[in-house]
């Protein structure tokens, strides 16, 4: 609820995709004059450029919101636009959700048909549930129903979400082959069903690196199309992601702009990767890995956490003090193996690097 006269869309912390990118949405839609399958806001190829950014004809420049091979986000969007559902999966922050939200923005023009998959979701979150009070005061109705955003999205012919597929318990999950298969939902209480109007279909996102996970049956499996989205293939993209997405949190919280702290991303970025992957980005020195997935996520995470440090508590310019602590909190999530792993790295590495030395005191400060 916002007071009146407040700008909605200025006001809320995170607006959803379709409000946030709303002017490039609709540029593209007026530009947009290539075949849409049914219901769909924009063509296909649209719904790419969306995500991958672009110069329209009119000079409108369209942000990339996803940075990676371009082929992954089209057989994505091609999977929506058939009735086959779509299974983004890959490691923890590789930009899962964000770029199931950005479909959903783009082919529904809504992103807020989502069920968050955890250990406690129960069968009516992806069925339907009941209304209790008119349950018991008039019996079973359509009234008393209330739906799933799975069931309004089959009704509406739109796009639903489903998070952490592989969180949600799996005889929960399994409630959703006979809507992705048959493309109808029984309601036997009642018995009428729901059946899917064109346009409908369904974006789930998956990791199976995280504890508790629940593997997916074949028969669920089946259903979808995977796609898998995999970690920045350089630094320099790594980096670009992490600067752009900060940039975006930055602007909300009324924080200093990201390109002045460039050189701490870099680091971070480099940092993270190295860990992640055992060796430097030289190659020469192999390094242990520590126990956490030091993903993409954690990265802008901690730039932001150091920027809000920096505006803060320091000049607004980001440095290495202001990201040490976050790094370690990333780093040391095992407070014994980890923090071996850490000092170690610190050591061998961040000690000898050139230009590194601001930074390997902080990180030292910190960690001692």
């Amino acid at each position: 609820m916002t007071m009146p006269g407040t700008d909605t869309a200025a006001a809320v912390l995170r607006p959803h995709a379709e409000d946030a990118f709303a002017e490039e949405l609709k540029a593209l839609e007026a530009a947009d004059d290539r075949p849409r399958p049914a219901r769909w806001k924009l063509s296909p190829w649209a719904v790419a450029t969306y995500l991958l950014g672009g110069t329209l004809g009119d000079g409108t420049v369209i942000t990339p919101k996803y940075v990676g091979p371009r082929r992954i986000v089209e057989v994505a969007v091609t999977t929506l636009a058939t009735d086959r559902a779509l299974l983004l999966l890959g490691v923890p922050g590789t930009a899962k959700t964000w770029v199931s939200e950005h479909l959903a923005a783009a082919v529904s023009g809504n992103s807020t048909l989502l069920v968050q998959g955890t250990a406690g979701t129960p069968e009516e979150a992806l069925r339907y549930g009941w209304d209790y009070a008119r349950l018991l005061a008039h019996g079973p109705s359509r009234e008393a129903l209330v739906p799933s955003p799975v069931m309004r999205a089959m009704a509406d012919g739109t796009t639903a979400r489903v998070e952490e597929l592989t969180r949600i318990p799996a005889d929960v999950q399994d409630g959703l082959i006979t809507v992705l298969s048959e493309k109808t939902l029984p309601i036997p209480e009642l018995g009428q069903e729901v059946q899917a109007v064109r346009g409908f279909n369904l974006i789930a996102t998956a990791n199976d690196r995280d504890r508790g996970v629940n593997e997916l049956s074949s028969a669920l499996r089946r259903r979808f199309n995977t796609v898998v989205l995999p970690l920045p293939a350089s630094t320099d993209a790594e980096v670009a992601i992490v600067a752009r997405r900060v940039d975006q949190t930055g602007r909300a919280l009324d924080l200093p702009a990201a390109p002045e702290g460039l050189e701490e991303i870099r680091r971070v970025v480099t940092v993270f990767r190295e860990l992640r992957e055992g060796v430097t980005g030289d190659g020469r020195t192999k390094v242990k890995s520590p126990s956490g997935t030091l993903s993409t996520a954690e990265a802008i995470s901690v730039v932001t956490g150091g920027l809000a440090l920096a505006a803060h508590f320091g000049d607004g310019v980001l440095r290495p003090g202001d990201v040490a602590a976050g790094i370690l909190g990333a780093v040391v999530r095992d407070p014994a193996a980890d923090r071996v792993v850490w000092q170690e790295y610190l050591e061998t590495v961040v000690r000898e690097r050139d230009g590194w030395k601001d930074f390997y005191r902080a990180c030292r400060e910190v960690t001692a």
